[in-house]
């Protein structure tokens, strides 16, 4: 990932994202539901309101890997281990940070980010569940509160302002002062409030159980954490810059590695000593499922195409790889690891190569590079979607058409396919097509914070001369990309259209209400933002007041 501009570092919210670290050296370590006063200063839907203003705002840098089917996946995953969690009814939301660092974090309301570094270098679905499942153990031990609590300082509000300080990925911008410096607002950039060492062990010990409990191997975290010790053994040579954010974030004991892999053997020994259950072995758990009623989207891409023989879970990963680097250097890679290492011949690494062709233009090549795994897989939903898409770009519109359609019957509320779907139709098709795409997609913008949702919307919406609803969602995709100030103007332009009946009207005068605390507030105190660029007079005084100190700016949701 490229390292961040001072520029982009402006923007208007503070969120929190706590890595988990270790500090205190605390042994005696239980597993209770532990309260905290915390509850009464910062309420969970202010909390939750906290952590989509910080998606929104990563979103506005860039930070986010937006894709369906990756979304879709990593929602599925992480509900079915919250089912298997001692909240299942707690809020949760799941996303790919675009970051090359070996890390995740946990932040207010439930939000769990993954950095793609971190899912790149997992070797099974039941690592990476163990990492999501440390997370989720943070959050239902109540981590988060307890460091908010710790963070007091003289009044409530500074101990929220503080539990607003975001972590997302500022490697070389310094440390948080420095980034305030330099951005001259609020954004903290991967500021980390660590969590004691018995907060560690409590989150490895409730994620194991969560684990176990969600049909992964419960061996799965300490495995993982092993993996990335040896990592930095053999191959870190002493330079800090070459030791894992995981590893920096959290170090990693014996001690602790020996109790994570003492406590998963006690659970798998239960298991075994349950009726029928005595043969369980490692591949049993990573086939076992969880629970429906908890997963985020049943007609998800990544459940339905376990029944193709394909690894789901390897697919997403170079899905992800792909996504969140540069397309024409990982075309390279993939091409020159196929022809020279032995192994590296596999579906899911021929599906990446495929996604990095088609991503740099090449979707003639791509066709050729899926068509024998579709022939291996042909009941393959992300085998064939890829395909869909290569053939839309090497201009075979119609044989894209007629994939599209054929995915679209079997999962008619599945976005991945939605999306492809109606940009083929909207691209080069007619006025009918351009309806049709939008008939389709409106119902699924309803409760999805996804901005490229809502463009595709707006775009096949004016195509099929509906103009009034497609700036709504022009609008819509701006907020949720991290710029209101974008989307109040838009919104107040569609107010001054002649043609407004009065639903739309409505409609758009309750879009601006909500916009507006959430506006004022950020005028006020002059941040600035890539969409608002009043707050720059603002600068030089922030930066004279933040000498020697953390400064933090706290602004409301507004929505």
């Amino acid at each position: 990932m490229s390292r961040l501009t001072p520029t982009r570092l402006l923007t208007a919210m503070l969120c929190a994202g706590l890595t988990f670290g270790a500090a205190a050296q605390d042994k005696d370590v239980r597993l209770p539901d532990l309260g905290s006063s915390a509850n009464a200063l910062i309420s969970p839907q202010e909390a939750q309101d906290y952590g989509a203003a910080m998606l929104r705002q990563m979103r506005a840098l860039d930070m986010v890997v937006d894709d369906p089917m990756l979304d879709d996946y990593i929602n599925d995953l992480g509900y079915r281990l919250v089912a298997g969690s001692e909240k299942p009814k707690e809020h949760f939301s799941f996303f790919i940070a675009k970051d090359n660092v070996i890390n995740a974090f946990a932040a207010p309301g439930g939000y769990i980010a993954v950095n793609s570094g971190l899912i790149i270098i997992t070797s099974s679905e039941s690592e990476l569940a163990g990492v999501i499942a440390h997370e989720i153990g943070h959050i239902t031990q109540n981590h988060l509160e307890r460091a908010f609590e710790a963070s007091k300082k003289d009044t409530p509000l500074m101990a929220l302002i503080l539990l607003g300080a975001i972590a997302a990925g500022g490697a070389g911008v310094g440390d948080a002062a420095g980034a305030i410096l330099m951005g001259g607002q609020g954004l903290l950039m991967q500021r980390q409030i660590n969590f004691t060492r018995k907060d560690e062990i409590e989150a490895d010990r409730a994620g194991i159980q969560t684990l176990a409990n969600a049909g992964y191997d419960p061996n799965a975290m300490a495995s993982f954490f092993g993996r990335m010790e040896d990592t930095l053994r053999v191959g870190s040579g002493g330079d800090i810059g070459d030791v894992p954010a995981l590893l920096q974030d959290h170090p990693v004991t014996m001690d602790r590695i020996s109790d994570a892999k003492a406590r998963a053997t006690a659970l798998v020994n239960a298991q075994k000593q349950r009726p029928n259950t005595s043969t369980l072995d490692k591949t049993q758990w990573e086939k076992s499922t969880a629970p429906i009623a908890f997963v985020k989207d049943p007609t998800a891409i990544a459940s339905r195409d376990a029944k193709s023989g394909l690894d789901t879970y390897l697919l997403m990963r170079e899905r992800v790889r792909v996504l969140s680097g540069d397309a024409g250097q990982l075309a390279t890679y993939y091409a020159n690891n196929l022809q020279t290492e032995r192994g590296f011949d596999t579906a899911s690494n021929r599906y990446g190569y495929a996604l990095a062709l088609i991503r740099s233009n090449r979707g003639s090549k791509a066709v050729e590079e899926l068509q024998p795994i579709l022939t291996a897989h042909p009941d393959s939903q992300i085998i064939s979607l890829a395909m869909a898409d290569a053939k839309l770009q090497a201009g075979r519109r119609q044989d894209a058409l007629a994939i599209y359609t054929a995915l679209n019957q079997q999962s008619p509320r599945n976005r991945a396919i939605a999306m492809g779907y109606a940009k083929a139709l909207t691209e080069g098709g007619s006025q009918d097509d351009a309806r049709q795409a939008a008939v389709m997609l409106m119902p699924m913008l309803d409760n999805n914070d996804e901005p490229e949702l809502y463009r595709t919307y707006a775009i096949a919406a004016d195509k099929a001369g509906d103009p009034i609803r497609s700036g709504e969602a022009y609008a819509d995709a701006s907020y949720l990309s991290g710029r209101p100030f974008d989307a109040m103007e838009q919104l107040k332009r569609l107010l001054q259209r002649p043609d407004l009946d009065y639903y739309a009207r409505a409609r758009i005068q309750a879009r601006i209400n909500d916009l507006t605390p959430l506006v004022m507030e950020l005028r006020k105190r002059r941040v600035q933002t890539d969409d608002n660029p009043d707050g720059r007079s603002q600068q030089l005084q922030n930066r004279e007041n933040c000498q020697g100190r953390l400064c933090f700016s706290a602004t409301n949701n507004g929505r």
